[in-house]
């Protein structure tokens, strides 16, 4: 099969050898199984942060397809739950607001699977996973044991983790904890929700009510999977908004958005940077299915028959041009798969 059929962004070859595992026990059978033979090896969930190459992967693909929700005891005012790996991500946030549980409402429409979350410690108007997440379940690739790691050995900073880092391994589960607060969200950090709610930033609303002005917020920008837009066959934001120095930004065209961090850096607007080096929605390469989204400039979107080279030889493009022009360079925010050193 080709892993084309299994990412969001529709590209890439087949895989070696696929194995599906249903459960965290399946989970952990197949990867010691596989591990034990020293050839490569991917673990795959959702699919949705990843660029698999044309020539596909010479390897052992575990398809992490385990579910489940399970309620855990908790302190009073919150809610613990345990996820399987597998569980989609915008499932776990539905479960979690038809409960009137506060913490990821902001996260709604987010494709791919719970387990690859603290990978990069996913985000959006103004929440993280870390702001929810207590513990995760991990198979440690260098024992072989499966240990319990709790969140603040993870290393969550903005789109990092210590996995992102180079820990291998597979997260088989997670443990979050949750507001239960009358059905209402954590303060909403974001000004662009907070104007679509009608809210002050630091107010709360009810979650479903954030939810749902998450979601249409996304579509808007082709960020919420749709068969019928072809600008949502993508990976989400490709690149991450880069973080330069506060003496480096200030040489950055006024105009330019930023925001601080408690590091002291500056986080800068990717998507402004592209755009004013010239690339604007809807910019294709002659003759080629890659194109950057009609709705958001961060998104490289496969239009019909893109192959992987085509994507990657978009994304170097939108580098070189950033780059020459602000003497930035964007990292790309998927995992690149199969291409070599």
């Amino acid at each position: 099969m080709d892993l084309s059929e299994l990412t969001t962004l529709r590209v890439g070859g087949p895989a070696r050898e696929l194995v599906l595992a249903e459960s965290a026990d399946a989970i952990v059978h197949a990867a010691l199984g596989v591990w034990a033979t020293g050839e490569d090896w991917l673990a795959l969930g959702g699919g949705s942060n990843m660029v698999v190459s044309d020539d596909g992967f010479d390897g052992t693909v575990i398809r992490i397809g385990s579910h489940g929700i399970t309620a855990l005891p908790s302190a009073a005012g919150t809610v613990r739950l345990r996820v399987e790996a597998g569980e989609p991500w915008d499932d776990l946030v539905a479960h979690s607001v038809r409960q009137g549980l506060g913490g990821l409402e902001a996260l709604s429409g987010i494709p791919g699977s719970t387990g690859a979350a603290p990978m990069q410690n996913i985000g959006a108007y103004g929440q993280e996973i870390a702001d929810t997440l207590v513990a995760v379940e991990f198979l440690d690739h260098e024992t072989g044991q499966l240990v319990r790691l709790p969140a603040a050995e993870l290393s969550l900073a903005y789109r990092s983790s210590v996995f992102k880092d180079g820990r291998a391994g597979i997260v088989t589960a997670l443990e979050m904890d949750f507001d239960d607060a009358d059905g209402l969200s954590r303060p909403v950090a974001y000004d662009q929700l907070a104007a679509a709610l009608g809210v002050a930033v630091g107010e709360r609303a009810p979650v479903a009510e954030v939810r749902a002005a998450v979601l249409a917020l996304r579509a808007s920008k082709g960020m919420v999977l749709d068969p019928a837009d072809p600008d949502t066959t993508s990976a989400g934001s490709f690149f991450t908004n880069p973080l330069v120095t506060a003496g480096f930004a200030r040489s950055l065209p006024e105009a330019a958005p930023r925001w601080e961090t408690d590091s002291g850096e500056v986080k800068v607007s990717a998507a402004w940077l592209i755009e004013r080096a010239g690339i604007r929605r809807g910019f294709r390469l002659p003759g080629s299915g890659a194109a950057i989204s009609s709705k958001h400039t961060l998104a490289l979107t496969n239009t019909g028959g893109a192959t992987a080279s085509d994507i990657t030889e978009l994304a170097r493009l939108v580098q070189e041009r950033v780059r020459n022009e602000f003497g930035i360079y964007l990292r790309p925010e998927p995992v690149y798969v199969g291409f070599g050193a």
